[in-house]
């Protein structure tokens, strides 16, 4: 899905979600975006307090194709 700035990826409450490049945390949780491209989503690994580790979702903004 193509976005622009200012768009509205998901809306949360908690941390469900966390922000990759291109895209900020609101105050309430909601994931928006700050650049313009295509929206995608992919696991990464996030390290806890306590040195374990947790799978986490996390929303990025990849740089969208140029037009032929």
């Amino acid at each position: 899905m193509a976005v622009r700035p200012g768009n509205i990826l998901i809306r949360q409450r908690g941390g469900k979600f966390i922000a990759g490049t291109g895209v900020r945390r609101g105050g309430d949780d909601t994931l928006y975006a700050v650049s313009t491209g295509i929206v995608r989503f992919h696991t990464v690994r996030k390290g806890r307090f306590d040195g374990s580790w947790r799978h986490a979702k996390s929303v990025s903004i990849a740089a969208a194709p140029a037009a032929a």
